[in-house]
């Protein structure tokens, strides 16, 4: 009797911590232990949770321009875990979700590191939030970060690269300056500027990275070099080799 009243109990407490708080409480102040609940809230109106910014979550946005339009989003958090399977529990130090805000609206709860941002966005917002739904803050603000998007861009918020541009003009066949390598630290940005007298694609191999070139215009790719290796830019139509990316 004693023995199956043991394991009664164990597995009434064995669930998520969140269902036990005292009646007349809401998980958030049931959990106020992760933190100090505060009565200010974030733009969309949820509590922030007050945490010393030693030890705080953090999270900055990689952001790259998809082939079919709208960007891919890549979220880089330290002292921080997704949680999917908790959400709507208790708030955890280091735990929970993030919200993605596009132009100021927020969109989605996303679980993991990846989202995709469709086109026509000018900016986005990325906030950390606890399971509970409250928005981790440090000194009175949410943990957060933004990234301003422009067509054809490639964006990194908390980590700006150096980078350079480089411009190439492609005449019938002959590409000015004649192709060579381009010598690239890894995370570095680069900006390729080409003109073309002719309608095509340019490609960049390794990157999976095209961008249409249309006769007589300036087309803009930009990019960070996040993989190493060599890899070879062309022209897709007429196979012209326009450049190597070499990084290292």
């Amino acid at each position: 009797m004693v023995l199956a009243l043991a394991v009664l109990l164990l597995g009434a407490c064995g669930g998520r911590a969140t269902t036990h708080h005292k009646p007349g409480t809401s998980h958030q102040e049931a959990t106020g232990g992760a933190g100090t609940l505060l009565d200010a809230r974030d733009g969309s109106g949820h509590r922030l949770r007050e945490v010393p910014a030693a030890g705080a979550p953090a999270v900055r946005a990689e952001v790259r321009p998809d082939a079919e339009g709208g960007w891919n989003l890549r979220l880089h958090v330290s002292r921080f875990r997704f949680t999917p399977e908790s959400t709507g529990g208790a708030a955890v130090p280091g735990r929970g979700h993030a919200r993605l805000l596009v132009d100021g609206k927020e969109t989605a709860r996303l679980y993991g590191p990846w989202a995709y941002v469709p086109p026509g966005a000018r900016g986005l917002t990325v906030r950390l939030h606890a399971d509970d739904h409250t928005a981790w803050a440090v000194d009175g603000r949410p943990v957060e970060t933004t990234v301003a998007l422009a067509p054809g861009t490639a964006a990194t918020a908390g980590a700006p690269a150096p980078g350079r541009t480089v411009a190439i003009t492609v005449t019938g066949s002959s590409v000015q300056p004649p192709p060579s390598r381009i010598e690239l630290k890894k995370g570095e940005r680069l900006t390729l500027r080409v003109t073309s007298d002719r309608a095509d694609t340019l490609h960049v191999h390794g990157y999976d990275r095209e961008l249409p070139l249309r006769p007589g215009e300036s087309a803009v790719l930009t990019l960070i070099a996040d993989r190493t290796g060599l890899f070879e830019v062309e022209t897709h139509d007429t196979g012209l080799l326009l450049t190597q990316l070499a990084v290292r």
